[in-house]
């Protein structure tokens, strides 16, 4: 999937906490990293000659546990890893593996799932647009119209999870008021129509909304702004709480999690320059509302 992994210190999901007893809540959906991250257990765990039971009573927790964990089934938490860590010969591989875990979430794509879990903790986010609403700006029938003429086709019950995680996605920017939020998006974008009239006065008027508070910005690169850098895509730069910044391309049933910091840097540098170029906050907000005046 073209994903470059970054070098962070903590598991993306991992709770850092003990759970007496190591008992935790069965994942509704097992991604492939805990199913990966099993498979080194068991095969560790099997290498030292020990049982389930065995490895359950030096780490701590139940046989159940190591199997749930075992077979994908169960997110271990910071001390089920450091406990396995140490009583299967100290090699790294148990703590370098969690670090990539992530949860099997429904209704996000597998190649989604980490940036999702990285948005939700990063003190930033800058975003550009040139195909579609940002996910986090999207009204429900605008997140709705898309989904349903996606290819393949999804059954209602697909489409209803993939409708819940955008709109669950939405409530971040509600809940993290002081967190800044940019958004850079192409003018043509804001002029594809979709449903009626009464659909797109509904957009833009969520799109409003949503830009309003003091910790968002939107600005719209008009269509007479002519070429600029950012011309290769979509992007997605963020800043993590320790003050690393990721970011973060998506195309054709695939996404890829850019940490190496020169690659970074230039995606920073395309962003700022496009901010120049782009239309001041008031301006794109003095255009949305022309065009939602127009239908």
């Amino acid at each position: 999937m073209g994903i470059v992994e970054g070098d962070t210190d903590v598991a993306v999901g991992v709770e850092a906490r003990a759970v007496p007893a190591g008992e935790w809540e069965r994942e509704p959906h097992p991604s492939d990293s805990l199913r990966t991250f099993g498979a080194v257990v068991q095969a560790l765990r099997e290498h030292a000659g020990l049982s389930r039971v065995e490895l359950g009573t030096r780490v701590r927790y139940s046989k159940h546990t190591v199997e749930s964990v075992e077979l994908g089934r169960r997110m271990p938490d910071t001390a089920f890893v450091e406990r396995a860590e140490e009583a299967l010969g100290n090699t790294g591989a148990l703590r370098k593996a969690a670090r990539h875990l992530t949860r099997g979430e429904a209704g996000l794509a597998a190649w989604f799932r980490r940036w999702a879990r990285l948005e939700r903790e990063a003190v930033s986010l800058c975003t550009y647009e040139c195909r579609l609403v940002p996910g986090l700006l999207q009204s429900e029938a605008y997140a709705r119209a898309v989904f349903e003429g996606t290819i393949p086709l999804r059954t209602d019950e697909e489409l209803e999870a993939q409708l819940a995680a955008r709109m669950d996605r939405q409530a971040m920017m509600r809940e993290r008021p002081i967190v800044p939020f940019s958004f850079i998006v192409e003018e043509h974008v804001f002029r594809r129509r979709f449903g009626d009239a009464e659909a797109m006065r509904k957009l833009f008027d969520h799109v409003l909304e949503r830009s309003a508070p003091r910790n968002v910005t939107l600005q719209v690169v008009p269509l007479e702004g002519g070429l600029h850098a950012c011309l290769d895509g979509p992007v997605q730069v963020l800043e993590t709480p320790e003050g690393q910044r990721l970011g973060y391309s998506e195309g054709q049933e695939n996404g890829r999690l850019i940490s190496d910091p020169k690659q970074v840097s230039m995606l920073c540098q395309r962003y700022e320059t496009l901010r120049s170029q782009a239309l001041s906050p008031n301006e794109s907000r003095a255009l949305l509302e022309r065009l939602r005046g127009e239908l």
